[in-house]
């Protein structure tokens, strides 16, 4: 189980280093994009489009880093007045749900994206394709999947040994 979650650990890490990366490209876009536009008149094109592709991988890459963190907001002022069986229960069934939620919405994102490889869609402005982005968002609800399934079977260990 440890090594499971160590190789999740570092996938998530890469994962979570290029949205970071991603970020400062995000920035120095917008940046060299306002300079461009207020010194030399001429604006970068497809800025508006570049930065949500951006900021796509950001938000996507980051979630699961950030889950293994516990880094999400949880709101446990009430589950800590319970025993801690109970707790364990609940976050059990908590977990079940979200991983159901986040493997139904990776798939209809995988779907998506294959719908817009298929039909050749691209973006309006500079006609990049961008269905590999949303792959990448596909696949990081699925790594996101896989810590949150590992954080249930870590709450399973926690209510036996109670």
């Amino acid at each position: 189980m440890e090594r499971i979650t160590g190789m999740a650990t570092k996938i998530c890490r890469f994962f979570d280093a290029i949205a970071g990366w991603s970020t400062f490209a995000l920035m120095a876009l917008v940046v060299a994009n306002v300079l461009l536009r207020e010194i030399f008149k001429k604006p970068i094109l497809g800025t508006y489009e570049y930065v949500g592709f951006l900021a796509a991988l950001v938000v996507g890459l980051a979630l699961a880093y950030c889950a293994i963190q516990n880094g999400h907001i949880a709101v446990t002022f009430l589950l800590e007045r319970f025993p801690l069986k109970m707790q364990a229960v609940v976050e059990v069934i908590i977990g079940l749900l979200s991983i159901a939620f986040l493997v139904l919405a990776a798939w209809h994102t995988g779907i998506y994206a294959h719908s817009m490889a298929v039909t050749g869609e691209v973006s309006p402005t500079t006609k990049a394709i961008f269905y590999p982005y949303i792959y990448l968002v596909a696949f990081s609800l699925l790594l996101l999947a896989l810590v949150v399934l590992l954080k249930v079977v870590e709450s399973i260990g926690k209510g036996v040994k109670t």
